[in-house]
């Protein structure tokens, strides 16, 4: 379906040819990355009988959310590194071929020492590819007007979702069969045929993504390199002297991504090179980052929170087999899946009509607050006894299905706003929502295991109904901001 519908635009432009290579690029890589984040906690929690590495509830939650936030933080290099040392094409290719080596490291090497290696790899060979492969696929649709560009995004994002479903599914079973490390060489395989993917489809991409667009002097690369080896030490230090538990992971990379959205948000608008208009497109959407980060942290609980509901109240039994558990998470993901397609078309088919950002961002606010009022039922009706997981499954639906809302609007929005001298720079700042979502939704992990499951989901929905609420209330002083200079 992705290429079907890209085969029919490249013959009517030539330029877009490439697309389709890259959204199935970005197929495999997230192919590799959910399956592994599927069943991840899941790795941390069961107990060492089990294949797992048997660790504490909170701990877990901290380890499962840090590391969902340290891949997108890690973007905010891949995005500098892009723009400044080396060009997007080749940090792509560089950047997968981490990634795979880090699956292998998973695959092969057990224990905490094992896990600590491969994820940190991952995280590095992620934020080196991420926001490069988003960035190109700009490049190619720079010049198409708003709508098309929404459309164009949401094929991309559908190839993203689509990866985060086989992923799921292939990881899962092959852990349900045959225990965890198999899993993650699976993970391993996805990237590799990313990486091949890639380099046929590479040949086809425009010139503007072989270039660094604003190359650092020698000096500069000089310092950059004391910087990086400064902050490499700073972190053993801290990991040697005890001080990065796995409880406070999630807190501290919260708090790093809000201070490096900070400190980007103050670059850009303090910039002479932003003009009047862009300044006040960013400016005004401050408040869209901060409630897309809330956002992607409700969704991401599905990697914490709801892992542990799963992993202590849910019934996973089809007579003598048992559910994969790797295969609750992909539910949400096949929901946006099979949903993307109706909302790029909707959007497409209502052109200048259709709501703007914030408004559908509300909307998938509110939706996603409704899944977790939907399980708050569920949990209350069940109290005492096991959850089926048919209940499990629409609750994953509801949430999965909002994101038509949010996801492939963020990432088009990003481009259409971004001031020319820091395009990169704001695709690196949408992707900062995923890092704090995923951060937040550790913390969110953390939260469920000190209150009821009951209390829990309460609050969960009550913060994301209010938090909708609000932002459409709001919507018309943003939009007149967000939009200010752009031709329809």
């Amino acid at each position: 379906m992705v290429t079907t519908s890209l085969e029919r635009a490249q013959k009517q432009k030539p330029e877009l040819r490439g697309v389709g290579g890259m959204a199935f690029t970005e197929l495999w890589e997230r192919f590799s990355f959910y399956g592994l984040q599927s069943i991840l906690a899941f790795y941390l929690l069961y107990e060492l009988s089990e294949g797992g590495l048997g660790l504490p509830a909170a701990a877990a939650a901290g380890i499962t959310g840090a590391y969902g936030g340290a891949v997108y933080l890690a973007q905010l290099l891949g995005a500098w590194a892009g723009e400044r040392l080396v060009s997007p094409k080749t940090l792509v290719l560089g950047g997968g071929i981490v990634i795979a080596l880090g699956h292998l490291v998973l695959a092969f090497s057990p224990g905490l020492f094992g896990l600590a290696v491969g994820l940190l790899m991952i995280v590095f060979g992620t934020g080196a590819l991420k926001t490069n492969i988003t960035s190109i696929v700009g490049f190619i649709l720079e010049d198409e007007p708003a709508a098309k560009k929404d459309a164009g995004f949401s094929y991309f994002y559908m190839a993203i979702n689509s990866g985060a479903v086989l992923g799921p599914l292939t990881t899962g079973f092959a852990q349900n069969q045959w225990g965890f490390h198999f899993g993650f060489g699976l993970a391993a395989v996805g990237m590799v045929l990313a990486l091949i993917q890639y380099i046929y489809s590479a040949r086809f991409l425009p010139e503007r993504a072989s270039q660094v667009t604003n190359p650092l002097p020698a000096a500069g690369v000089r310092k950059a390199g004391t910087l990086a080896l400064v902050a490499i030490a700073l972190v053993a230090a801290a990991a040697f002297g005890g001080l990065l538990k796995a409880e406070r992971l999630a807190s501290i990379v919260t708090i790093a991504c809000l201070v490096a959205a900070a400190a980007y948000f103050a670059l850009i608008l303090r910039s002479s090179k932003v003009t009047a208009f862009e300044r006040r497109r960013v400016a005004s959407y401050i408040p869209l980052f901060l409630a897309s980060g809330f956002y992607f942290g409700l969704l991401f609980a599905k990697f914490t929170a709801i892992s542990l509901l799963i992993k202590e109240r849910v019934d996973l039994s089809i007579g003598d087999w048992s559910f994969p558990v790797g295969w609750i998470t992909m539910i949400s993901s096949a929901s946006g899946v099979a949903m993307l397609p109706v909302g790029a078309a909707i959007w497409k088919k209502m052109g200048p009509r259709q709501p703007k950002a914030g408004t559908k961002f509300a909307i998938g606010l509110v939706q996603i607050g409704i899944g977790f009022g939907y399980i708050l039922l569920v949990s209350a009706a069940f109290a005492g006894s096991s959850i089926p997981f048919a209940y499990i499954i629409v609750f994953m639906f509801i949430m999965g299905s909002s994101e038509i809302f949010v996801g492939p609007i963020g990432l088009s929005l990003a481009t259409q706003i971004a001031p020319k001298a820091f395009t990169a720079q704001m695709v690196a700042i949408n992707f900062l929502t995923l890092a704090l979502g995923s951060s937040l939704s550790g913390l969110l992990g953390q939260y469920f295991t000190v209150v009821s499951n009951n209390t829990y989901f309460l609050s969960i929905f009550a913060g994301a109904v209010v938090a909708g609420l609000a932002l459409f209330a709001l919507r018309k002083p943003i939009h007149r901001g967000l939009y200010a200079g752009i031709e329809d």
